[in-house]
């Protein structure tokens, strides 16, 4: 049975170790510190794939990996987009599966010898990571989420995006400039003309995104480029120096780690 529309495949998401890479960047380095990126797969509009999330984590955690000694993962594709359900192709898990995945991803990880992890999370909507770090921070294990808000605000200013956090909630300037940048083909036509804006979305969890957007696009695509979206993830990057440094020494407080 052949389907009815062209599909068109993202490469590059899953890391090309093999398992001497893994030893011989994890020698001499302890605690050794793992990256996994957690997407979604949800709708951004008709003009960005259902696997943006997916992408934009991937393309930060292997910003990350192309400057720090970590070890990459392959990501988390499906997680929590149920404000996002009344749009076809949108497909989530529960938020009790998702903190599991994590949980069982980092336990394997500490059985192996790695002893820190890095959740790079690209989709907003998945609240409950910030539960598992909190927790697992709590049990005394090596675990942190990134990026934080202020990261973001960072190479937002950094890269010279103009739409402030709040506005530029989904498919986006950031989205797009990222996906410009790191997947261009996969970019429609139609993100210069797709921009709308709904500051106010007090009640989002209880109506979801259908309430406050017909496209699915609640931003200004239209202000992305691949400049923009290559600034963002160095900034990215940068910001990452501290969270390493933390995990990685285990010494000092998140005040220092960010100086």
């Amino acid at each position: 049975m052949s389907g009815s529309g062209a599909r068109t495949t993202a490469y590059g998401l899953l890391p090309g170790d093999t398992t001497e890479d893994v030893r011989t960047r994890g020698a001499g380095v302890s605690p050794q510190v793992a990256v996994l990126p957690v997407g979604s797969f949800e709708q951004h509009g008709p003009f960005l794939p259902l696997a943006t999330d997916t992408l934009v984590a991937c393309a930060i955690a292997r910003e990350i990996a192309d400057a720090f000694p970590v070890h990459l993962l392959p990501p988390v594709t499906i997680a929590c987009s149920h404000e996002h359900a009344a749009w076809p192709g949108t497909v989530s898990i529960s938020s009790v599966t998702l903190h599991a995945v994590v949980r069982d991803i980092a336990e394997s990880l500490r059985r192996s010898g790695v002893d820190a992890l890095v959740v790079v999370n690209g989709h907003g909507g998945n609240y409950v990571l910030g539960n598992v770090v909190q927790e697992s921070s709590a049990r005394g294990e090596r675990m942190a989420l990134f990026p934080a808000a202020e990261d973001w605000e960072t190479a937002r200013e950094r890269a010279g995006v103009v739409t402030s956090l709040l506005t530029d909630m989904h498919a986006g300037e950031i989205e797009t400039s990222i996906l410009l940048h790191a997947h261009p083909e996969l970019v429609r036509p139609g993100y210069e003309s797709a921009d709308f804006t709904a500051d106010d979305r007090r009640h989002l969890l209880t109506v979801g995104m259908s309430a406050y957007t017909e496209s699915g696009v609640i931003g200004r695509p239209s202000l992305g480029s691949a400049e923009k979206g290559k600034q963002l993830l160095a900034s990215l990057a940068g910001s990452f120096a501290a969270y390493f440094r933390l995990l990685a020494s285990g010494e000092g407080s998140a005040t220092d780690s960010a100086n």
